[in-house]
């Protein structure tokens, strides 16, 4: 992409500090482009757990929200993880406290608990196995159709999910609000003025929108999905951030973001928590290695169970 002076200066210096602190920058698709393009690797929640569990870096730099790099710190208990703005919080997360939560789990011993990974270290101790978008279908088809299942926190991924398994899962009444913006008559609007474009969703979505999507997954399925089909162009519903990664994978198509309730400044929709992290304290954090991210190593311990079930199951 096309850099101002001061952002080549910033990115000059990123790289240079990258280099001599031996850091690894992991960045979701939903950060802004420029953080995305730096990145030693751009993934979803799983790649980028996996990507995390890896590593042999001795400085891991996380420019996403703050659950992704709690999580990165559970598979790396001895390496220093660190944040570009811990301000970048998670509304599914906050959605589902964790002492809320702990009551809602002794309420019903006899279930098993699925938690989707965009939750906090806290919440994943009271889990049995972790899930991300791209492999919650098949967690949850790895238990027999009789064992009762808890999924949290996001009900309109449980909903969708219980709807793809035939299950009844206890579901957790949390979510995240990105993807409960969407319009659904203004998707339909743009859906006719670009009959062929497909609609493509993330499940994460309100059912109402998943209804008329041609296509739901991960934001891993919905980039494999629009280089896979031949369809030129697509309506895309999920943080307009993957929109970047998309244009430059496939510049030939068009992607078009789906717009947002009440949505007068922009035709999209966007994580204000994704969008806190800039180049500048990204630069910062690297220098100055903090904001540091610290957890008991009791919660570490206890987190990084459930996790590793997932990596066993997936």
């Amino acid at each position: 992409m096309n850099y101002s002076s001061s952002q080549t200066d910033l990115v000059q210096e990123i790289n240079r500090l990258k280099a001599a602190k031996k850091a690894l920058i992991l960045a979701h698709y939903y950060q802004v482009p420029e953080i995305q393009d730096i990145a030693d690797f751009v993934g979803d929640s799983l790649a980028l757990s996996r990507k995390a569990a890896e590593t042999d870096a001795e400085l891991i730099v996380f420019a996403g929200v703050h659950f992704m790099a709690e999580t990165a710190k559970i598979l790396n208990p001895s390496k220093k993880v660190v944040l570009p703005d811990l301000k970048a919080g998670c509304s599914l997360a906050d959605s589902c406290p964790p002492a809320d939560f702990k009551s809602f789990r002794e309420a019903h011993p006899d279930h098993t608990v699925v938690t989707y990974i965009n939750c906090t270290a806290e919440v994943k101790t009271l889990s049995d196995v972790i899930c991300t978008s791209s492999n919650a279908l098949q967690i949850i088809n790895s238990f027999p159709k009789d064992q009762k299942l808890i999924f949290a926190p996001d009900v309109n991924m449980g909903r969708y999910l219980n709807k793809e398994t035939g299950r009844d899962m206890l579901l957790w009444d949390g979510a995240c609000i990105v993807h409960e913006a969407f319009d659904l008559e203004k998707i339909l609007n743009l859906k006719a003025e670009h009959p062929e474009a497909k609609i493509i969703a993330h499940p994460e979505s309100e059912t109402p929108i998943l209804k008329v999507a041609n296509f739901i997954g991960s934001t891993a399925a919905l980039l494999r999905f629009a280089q896979e089909d031949a369809s030129q162009s697509f309506i895309v519903a999920t943080e307009h951030g993957i929109l970047h990664k998309m244009q430059q994978l496939m510049p030939e198509k068009t992607f078009i973001p789906a717009p947002a309730l009440e949505d007068n400044t922009c035709a999209c929709s966007e994580c204000a928590f994704m969008k806190v992290n800039t180049l500048e304290k990204l630069r910062n954090c690297l220098r100055d290695e903090q904001p540091e991210i610290l957890l008991p190593d009791s919660i570490m311990k206890e987190a990084l169970r459930p996790l590793n079930r997932m990596f066993e199951l997936s």
